[in-house]
């Protein structure tokens, strides 16, 4: 009976040491990943400030190619005035 003890207890070590074999390799697989993550989100952020700066720009374009379509509206609309109204067909 005490052999039957002893083998049972071997058997019930052997299997936890298994799971904790397990769980430990689980773990290192967890920490791999998450240092993979944490370098590609490190990437992310650096990728999402140069779309910033690129936005940032753009809206700098935008606002001066409006106001030169704005000039160039104007500046035609005075030289049409000008020609029309000072110079008529005659």
């Amino acid at each position: 009976m005490a052999t039957m003890i002893e083998t049972d207890l071997k058997e019930v070590l052997d299997r936890i040491d298994r799971r904790l074999g397990d769980i430990e390799s689980d773990m290192t697989t967890l920490k791999v990943s998450q240092a993979r993550i944490e370098g590609e989100l490190s990437t992310v952020k650096n990728e999402l400030a140069f779309v910033r700066e690129d936005v940032k720009d753009l809206k700098n374009s935008q606002r001066s190619q409006i106001w030169a379509l704005i000039i160039t509206v104007i500046g035609a609309t005075i030289a049409a005035v000008v020609k029309f109204g000072f110079f008529p067909n005659p």
